[in-house]
């Protein structure tokens, strides 16, 4: 049910265009508080450990996933899950 209702939320905001927005504002956001410049030296550090010629793309998203998440302001969380929230007040019948 929880699957349901998670993919239910996605296609309303897929049909609305709010999903895009929302990268938008997240993309925003992380650009502000150099999010991407904090994750750069953890990178380096995976692609040192590992090797250049060893590593790959999905090795390197394994292991900075949840740096990269972690590095997230608190604020922007919040922020986030707020627009969330609203959209879905506003379209209650999900």
């Amino acid at each position: 049910k929880d699957a349901q209702m998670k993919a239910a939320i996605n296609q309303k905001l897929i049909e609305t265009g709010k999903r895009e927005r929302l990268k938008e504002f997240l993309r925003a956001k992380l650009t502000a508080c150099a999010w991407k410049d904090q994750l750069k030296a953890p990178c380096k550090e995976v692609i040192k450990e590992k090797g250049l010629e060893q590593v790959t793309v999905d090795d390197l998203v394994t292991e900075i996933t949840p740096k990269g998440r972690d590095l997230v302001p608190d604020s922007v969380k919040k922020e986030l899950l707020q627009r969330i929230r609203t959209f879905l007040a506003q379209h209650a019948s999900l």
